[in-house]
């Protein structure tokens, strides 16, 4: 599975922005997609995952402002950033799990919020 990110970007305070993330290879595989970050000085969190269910989890500093989202052929995932904040400024990761447990992280995205 390999994983291209895309999106990032810098953006004031309060803005949004969309990043998105599509898989190719073996996506019939794929049982779960999910965004996560690395922000200065701090260890990678989680900031929304979803199944192919639809069953969304997400990471407590973005409740109510970050949204994730799947496309029916469920090779792209979103992550709908809105209400940013300088704290958001990060690295976004995508990341996809297999059905065999696999793990494969795309490369980082660069979000920037200024005040």
């Amino acid at each position: 599975v390999q994983l291209q990110a895309s999106g990032g970007g810098s953006v004031q305070a309060g803005g949004s922005l969309r990043l998105s993330c599509t898989a190719s290879g073996s996506i019939n595989v794929i049982v779960l997609m999910a965004w996560y970050r690395q922000c200065p000085g701090n260890q990678r969190e989680l900031v929304a995952s979803i199944t192919n269910d639809g069953a969304i989890t997400q990471g407590d500093s973005v409740q109510g402002r970050f949204t994730i989202s799947r496309r029916n052929a469920k090779n792209t995932v979103f992550l709908q950033m809105d209400g940013v904040r300088p704290e958001d400024t990060c690295v976004y990761y995508c990341n996809s799990r297999t059905i065999g447990n696999s793990v494969y992280w795309g490369q980082g995205t660069v979000v920037t919020v200024s005040s």
